[in-house]
């Protein structure tokens, strides 16, 4: 900017007095010396002072070639003196002077003649140390090769933001030359890259100073207008030697491949961080329906917006699951997980239900063939074959699904399902990576789910077992009036052999038994039905009950390592008594009216089983209105109470003899069952009434 252009506040004055160096001329401490035809010098600049030593009282009126010329100089500095004055051609070059210390300085001339308006002739010399000229010549050049073959693209901004100047990497990095830059603004060069947010930030950089480093900016450019690219972009403020703000520096590295490595890294963490979590999540229990809500809530939302966990019903039910190339595919939905309710959620089967897929399904196929099946941009005429239903794919196209993923449930060998994945907000499509982690989980699920299958079965039909060894209702009785209770094992844990009975015996007596095999599962009961029967087969001798415990003492001894506990008693209404004896169970309570609930106090005895110890009777009065509370440990043990606390409680909701006894049953279980329980309990509740 000349000093014509720069600029003048309103009402300021112009400066005056000594400016500090603003230009390239004062960078090289330029000399100015005008010399009259005959060679003397009539201007003396305060540079030339500076560079030759004399002052300008030393130097006005003297011959400038003896005043600063070698005498072995002055003939050929006169003959190029003459030459100029003559020509008017000007001469440039390096000379040695003489300055006034008497040595010698290499100095860089421009030499050119001058008219005035009088028509009078002068010589001007313009003068620099050679040495700061070559330096800055130097200077310039490497700047020059450098920003010239710089890798990284480099351009200046005017303070309008608008290009002045780039180089050649720049214009490859934009993939526009110099021409379609200069005198344009960034949002005209590169109208599909946040201009608003770059202009801004050189907005900043002008007003503050302050520079931006390595601010990243992705979106596309003429070199590659189909994919995205990010770009690094440093903004420095530039300032001449005055401060004036001349605009923005900017350097701009494509950082495109780098940050594909950064997101494909961070990707790989992310994918490693879900295996974990599915590591710590899925098979938390054995419970078929929660294993796979468990896989589909890792699922979504790290790898889709919706997730369903389907399993062949032929599976569920234990049964073979290969499927024909014809064959339609019977799928039970178990688990349905999306971020938000959606068309998706509405198009996809609700957990429990059972739904027929045609061959042609892609789900069908992923089931079929056992391998994954991927359709990365979901097309209109895909939405038939991903859903169930026409009416269904019309819900998935409302959606906005997009990008579809299914990966079989594999497990032995066999089988099992299929995870399905579904895109509707996540813009990015199912990819090779995604169909990797997707396995990753589908096979780690697979094993927990095919686990809790089998696991689940056979407690199917242990209870089943369990159920039809036990009475389904008891039998009505002389001068008893009886409830009971049979509440299996939650669903994470196994049947156990826990069972009670009412036994009618000759004379109006009968026999009341509640017992607790030891272990779970089909052996426990099947245990417990022998056991059943054997007891049923010795009261009708109707025995002392300690008798008959020894019996099925020796009894229960000869099968393989089988242990029970058992309390046997037998009312007899004429009598109003119960003869009880107990192997290794728990006391019954007794409830009188007008007295307080008490444990009958029994001999403990050993299990059943164990064999080698006499089992005792005792007999205590059981008059109408008495009520006799059998149970099994179930009932009352939990893993952070002490027993003799529990049955205290137990004692303590035993507070109305007059309450009918199928609410006392409901009451019990309500209240003591603990949810940490995990057994079964056996309740049989008996009153005793006034015989006809």
């Amino acid at each position: 900017m000349s000093a014509a252009e720069a600029p003048v506040a309103e009402g300021d004055e112009p400066t005056r007095g000594s400016v500090r160096p603003s230009g390239l001329l004062d960078v090289l401490g330029v000399a100015s010396v005008v010399l009259d035809t005959e060679g003397r010098i009539v201007l003396w600049s305060p540079q030339a002072e500076e560079l030759f030593g004399y002052s300008a009282g030393e130097a006005l009126g003297q011959y400038a070639a003896r005043l600063m010329v070698h005498e072995e100089h002055i003939q050929l500095i006169g003959k190029l003196f003459a030459d100029v004055m003559r020509t008017g051609q000007s001469w440039a070059g390096a000379f040695p002077v003489r300055v006034k210390d008497g040595g010698t300085r290499l100095v860089e001339f421009r030499n050119m003649r001058l008219l005035d308006d009088r028509g009078e002739v002068y010589a001007l010399g313009l003068a620099a140390d050679q040495s700061t000229v070559r330096r800055l010549e130097q200077d310039v050049a490497l700047s020059e090769r450098m920003v010239q073959q710089s890798p990284i693209g480099l351009a200046v901004l005017d303070t309008g933001l608008r290009f002045v100047s780039v180089n050649p990497a720049l214009e490859r990095i934009h993939g526009a030359p110099a021409g379609q830059h200069l005198g344009r603004t960034v949002r005209e060069v590169l109208p599909l890259l946040d201009a608003d947010a770059l202009e801004g930030a050189a907005r900043r950089v002008l007003d503050t100073g302050t520079p931006l480093i390595d601010a990243p900016v992705v979106g596309r450019t003429p070199a590659d207008p189909d994919e995205d690219r990010t770009l690094s972009f440093s903004l420095y403020r530039l300032e001449d030697a005055m401060g004036t703000v001349l605009g923005v520096a900017v350097s701009v590295v494509d950082v495109t491949e780098q940050h594909r490595s950064s997101l494909r890294a961070e990707a790989a963490r992310r994918r490693l961080a879900v295996v974990a979590d599915a590591s710590a999540r899925i098979g938390t229990t054995l419970e078929l329906e929660r294993t796979a809500c468990e896989l589909a809530e890792v699922a979504v939302p790290e790898l889709a917006d919706v997730a369903a966990v389907d399993l062949l019903d032929a599976v569920v039910e234990g049964r073979p699951s290969t499927l024909g190339p014809s064959e339609p595919a019977v799928i039970r939905a178990l688990a349905l997980r999306a971020e938000q309710e959606s068309d998706a959620v509405r198009a996809a089967d609700p957990p429990g239900r059972i739904a027929r897929y045609e061959p042609d399904r892609l789900v069908t196929e992923c089931v079929r063939t056992g391998e994954a099946v991927l359709v990365p941009q979901v097309k209109d005429d895909d939405l038939p074959r991903i859903a169930r239903s026409p009416e269904a794919a019309v819900l998935l196209g409302r959606a906005g699904l997009h990008s579809y993923l299914a990966v079989p449930l594999i497990a032995r060998g066999e089988v099992l399902g299929a995870l399905d994945l579904k895109r509707t907000r996540n813009p990015a499509p199912f990819d090779g990576d995604d169909v990797l982690l997707a396995r990753e989980l589908a096979a780690r699920a697979a094993v927990q789910i095919d686990n809790a299958r089998w696991y689940q079965n056979a407690r199917n039909t242990a209870l089943t077992l369990q159920r039809s060894l036990l009475p389904s209702h008891p039998p009505v009785t002389t001068g008893l009036e009886v409830a009971s209770r049979y509440q299996p094992a939650g669903a994470t844990s196994e049947v156990g052999g826990d069972w009670f009975d009412v036994i009618p015996l000759e004379g109006g007596k009968t026999a009341l038994v509640v017992g607790d095999v030891m272990g779970s599962g089909i052996s426990a009961a099947a245990t417990m039905g022998r056991l059943r029967t054997a007891t049923t087969t010795l009261a009708s001798l109707d025995l002392d009950p300690a008798v008959l415990l020894e019996h099925l003492d020796k009894t229960t001894s000869a099968w393989d390592h089988s242990i029970a506990t058992c309390v046997y008693a037998v009312h007899d209404p004429h009598l109003r008594q119960c003869r009880i004896a107990n192997a290794g169970h728990l006391p019954p309570a007794r409830l009188r009216p007008g007295r307080p609930p008490e444990l009958l106090d029994l001999p403990t005895g050993v299990p059943l089983g164990v064999g080698g110890v006499e089992f005792c009777t005792v007999t205590v009065d059981f008059e109408p209105g008495d009520e006799l509370v059998f149970y099994t440990d179930g009932l009352v043990e939990t893993r952070r109470h002490a027993l003799d606390e529990r049955l205290d409680f137990l004692l303590s909701l035993l507070d109305d003899p007059a309450r009918p006894l199928e609410d006392a049953c409901d009451l019990l279980l309500r209240t003591l069952h603990h949810p940490d329980n995990h057994d079964d309990v056996a309740l049989l509740i008996a009153r005793a009434q006034e015989l006809p």
